[in-house]
């Protein structure tokens, strides 16, 4: 099979029900998730529920007008025109409508992330079952696509990642990855035939034990100079940048990029030199690669100082007319709506914990899996242990808003209650 045809293959078999509608058709029986006719068997890791699956299908960063789509639209541009090959053509391929339910080998195994690895816990992503997940990174394609022949591209699309409630988190967000590889003639000066991609070596803070020193630092050099150069693309050039290092399971040395934000430092990526384990199993042993993620909310809220996260959701006219008819690069004069200017309603919930006590982000999820979109933040305001029970109890505060009406307090409180009762059967906490 050519490299076209394997290619075209992989993409139409990832594109299969994505992007076909505005909402997917999703059916919960005893046994089964039916997501647009696919059945999943649940069990004991199905953790998914209606409200978490009708995001599904929104591609927010395909919606014309839309930021995320003009942040989308921004990027790409940049790595074509920053990557051309000999004949000017760009080196780079996008895929932007990749199916996000995959399996937990694309989500964790392909990308070496180990067994008892944080991110793998039922509280921290959302399970079909425990074989297929709803993406947390679109890092999840990265192995499938290398194996398909593709050396440079950028992968964009929503994932999935259960979280605190509150003006800069959602569980749902998108992510963009880069991916470039280099053969040795790519890498190296094709003069210098003595010089090699890899050797027998030792693994230490600054290179892979399969890489030679210059190979990782070459590398290094290339990824941090692409990433700064998109940095300054995108915030302006007197933007002040540093690399700070840090671990990811699936680059080695890796590093994070932070942006002096009003006088603060932002982390605004995650990037590194790909584990060479992963593209031994991608079927590309002789090749080497560099490979960066970024969250496009935390930089459109940065760009357009969108004050709440929930705004990118919002069908707002106020809010998604000032992006209509913007370029991508265009940065002045767009500016989100400042934060709702309807009134918040707040209820404070108290209870006992049972014995182990609770996950906080079980409660965030059944919080936000009653309320919706109009709980704007959730956060511990008091706790306490019983002098003489031991008991220990917790008081969270619900702050509720809804982005385009005000809500009055009735209503407020028909749905704090059903978050109440479903707080204490859920999770066996005692009201207070």
């Amino acid at each position: 099979m050519t490299l076209l045809r394997k290619t075209l293959r992989f993409f139409a078999v990832q594109c299969r029900n994505c992007a076909s509608k505005s909402s997917p058709n999703v059916q919960f029986t005893a046994s089964t998730v039916d997501i647009d006719g696919r059945k999943f068997n649940r069990d004991k890791w199905t953790n998914v529920n209606p409200n978490i699956l009708n995001y599904l299908n929104r591609n927010l960063h395909l919606k014309p007008g839309h930021p995320l789509c003009l942040l989308r639209e921004n990027i790409i541009s940049f790595m074509y025109k920053s990557f051309p090959n000999h004949a000017g053509n760009p080196i780079f391929s996008v895929y932007d409508r990749l199916n996000p339910i995959v399996t937990t080998k694309q989500n964790f195994d392909s990308l070496l992330i180990p067994q008892d690895h944080p991110s793998r816990t039922p509280s921290d992503c959302y399970y079909l079952n425990k074989d297929f997940i709803l993406r947390g990174h679109t890092s999840a394609h990265q192995e499938e696509l290398i194996a398909s022949g593709l050396d440079s591209f950028v992968v964009m699309g929503d994932v999935y990642r259960r979280d605190e409630i509150d003006a800069s988190h959602f569980p749902v967000f998108h992510q963009a990855e880069g991916v470039r590889l280099f053969a040795k003639h790519q890498l190296h000066d094709i003069d210098k035939d003595n010089i090699e991609l890899f050797e027998d070596g030792k693994r230490t803070p600054q290179k892979q034990e399969y890489h030679t020193e210059l190979t990782s630092n070459k590398l290094q050099h290339d990824l941090k100079t692409c990433l700064t150069k998109l940095v300054h693309h995108l915030f302006g050039s007197d933007v002040e940048t540093r690399w700070t290092e840090t671990f990811f399971p699936f680059t080695h040395p890796s590093f994070e990029l932070e942006v002096k934000f009003q006088d603060k430092w932002l982390e605004l990526l995650g990037c590194g030199v790909i584990e060479q384990q992963i593209l031994y199993n991608a079927g590309v042993p002789d090749k080497v690669g560099w490979a960066f993620g970024l969250g496009l909310e935390r930089i459109a809220m940065r760009l357009y100082e969108i004050p709440d996260i929930r705004l990118f959701w919002s069908n707002d006219s106020g809010f998604l007319s000032q992006f209509q008819g913007a370029t991508p690069n265009q940065k002045n004069h767009l500016q989100g709506t400042s934060v709702s200017q309807y009134p918040q309603c707040y209820n404070d919930v108290s209870f006992w914990l049972p014995d182990g006590g609770i996950n906080s982000s079980d409660l965030y999820e059944i919080v936000r899996g009653v309320g919706g979109d109009i709980v704007e933040q959730v956060r511990l305001v008091d706790e306490f242990v019983h002098p003489k029970t031991k008991k220990r109890s917790q008081c969270y505060r619900i702050i509720y808003r809804h982005m385009e009406r005000t809500l009055n307090q009735a209503e407020v409180g028909e749905v704090h209650n059903r978050i109440t009762a479903q707080l204490a059967s859920d999770l066996g906490v005692t009201l207070r």
